[in-house]
């Protein structure tokens, strides 16, 4: 009897083992995750501008992740992000060593794309070849060179996979003649001193500012470049001070560039700054400084960082990253590269959608098409792959001059995203 009982009982257990194993192939047979794009990021991620960027590229993903991710043909699929730090903004680091971190994340990481790019103008260019041979659509959206431009134009078949949404040199430089010739009308102010960072981009700039203002009555007492991680810009304020100029423009994006306005506001010239010091472009620059950058004229070389009315996807971006990353962080957002690295992300879902596949050439195609409101202004690429970069948001992408006053970010250039006028330090009242 116990044994009848004992194998009754086996039986049920083997029959319930059985309908388990049954059971759980189909609880497996829900649709597989599907397959993710992956972005990648490789560039100077110890910068201010590198860290920032990284943060909106993942901002932006998650925004369409969660909104269902990017239709390619008939299948929705999510965006993934990976990095790497190519250490480009550190002094001493050369150019190759940069060139293989990229590599490295192009070898192990297989990226559908990059965006954000190299930080540096020189390693941009160096690696230009790499992402040819790679077929890779690559977006970059902080180093500024024209001469990325000339390169696609002269060997389009070879570069075409890049595109650049940020600022550039040739635009920035725009902005910069366009306060001078302001100030100039304005105040009639005519000399000068420039300073400027020894690197591809500000060297151009500050040639390209210089050759404007000799041509249109300035006189430009004198025009000084300083190294990466140059400390001391005493012996250029110096001079200015003695001279009597009324303007100084320095044009810097190394950290160390804010050593600047504590000379300046120990020196006191009687001069009012107007250039572009990535460290004094931020929100939380005021505290960071003490007051001390009260009265200068910088850019945000892209709207976003700087939220201007004119343009509401700025804001509304500025707005996001502060709900996404706290107030603290938001008020740290430089002024060069976060927006265009947040739109690079919806400018290539666009293009993939478009397209309907991930095929290089076929997104080379999408992109090139593309016309979006963007956190930057109206987004369209030149037939240099260069997006447009303007004084009119609804015509193209903008960047912003604006006044500190009082702890506060006045925009005053250009007209369309003007919220006040310039007003001048008392020594030149």
């Amino acid at each position: 009897m116990k044994r009848g009982i004992f194998a009754l009982f086996a039986l049920v257990l083997v029959t319930s083992l059985i309908s388990a194993c049954g059971a759980a192939p189909q609880q497996e047979q829900a649709a597989p995750a599907a397959e993710p794009i992956v972005i990648g990021v490789p560039t100077a991620l110890g910068s201010i501008e590198g860290a920032d960027a990284l943060r909106a590229v993942e901002m932006a993903v998650e925004e369409i992740n969660a909104a269902g991710g990017v239709s390619v043909g008939d299948e929705k699929r999510p965006f993934k992000v990976v990095s790497i730090d190519t250490r480009e903004h550190e002094a001493g680091i050369p150019v190759h060593d940069a060139l293989a971190a990229v590599e490295k994340l192009i070898l192990e990481e297989e990226p559908d794309a990059i965006v954000v790019g190299a930080f540096r103008s020189e390693v941009l260019m160096a690696s230009m070849d790499l992402i040819s041979e790679h077929k890779i659509p690559y977006i970059t959206s902080i180093a500024m060179t024209p001469a990325f431009q000339q390169k696609i134009t002269e060997d389009y078949d070879s570069y075409k996979y890049l595109f650049r949404n940020s600022n550039n040199a040739i635009f920035f430089t725009g902005y910069i003649i366009q306060t001078m010739n302001y100030l100039g009308q304005e105040f009639g102010f005519n000399k000068v001193y420039i300073l400027y960072q020894d690197v591809l981009w500000a060297t151009g700039t500050a040639n390209g500012v210089e050759g404007w203002l000799n041509e249109n009555g300035w006189e430009v007492v004198g025009k000084d470049a300083y190294p990466i991680g140059a400390t001391d810009f005493s012996s250029s304020l110096t001079k200015a001070g003695e001279a009597g100029v009324q303007v100084i423009v320095p044009i810097f994006d190394m950290p160390e560039s804010g050593i600047l306005l504590k000379d300046a506001r120990n020196m006191q010239p009687p001069a009012l700054i107007t250039g572009f010091i990535s460290p004094a472009a931020s929100a939380s620059a005021w505290d960071t400084f003490e007051g001390e950058l009260d009265g200068m004229v910088t850019f945000s070389v892209e709207v976003g960082p700087v939220p201007v009315q004119a343009v509401p996807k700025s804001v509304e971006f500025n707005t996001r990253y502060g709900e996404k990353y706290g107030a603290d962080l938001q008020s740290k957002l430089s002024g060069h590269g976060p927006a265009p690295a947040y739109d690079s992300v919806y400018i290539l879902a666009d293009a993939i959608e478009r397209a309907g596949t991930l095929d290089p050439d076929a997104l080379v195609t999408a992109l090139e098409a593309t016309d979006l409101e963007g956190a930057v202004g109206r987004i369209k690429f030149s037939e240099d792959h260069q997006v447009i970069y303007g004084t009119d948001p609804k015509e193209g992408a903008l960047g912003v001059a604006f006044q500190w006053v009082d702890g506060k970010r006045i925009p005053v250039f250009p007209e369309a995203a003007a919220e006040g006028k310039i007003a001048l330090p008392e020594g030149l009242q």
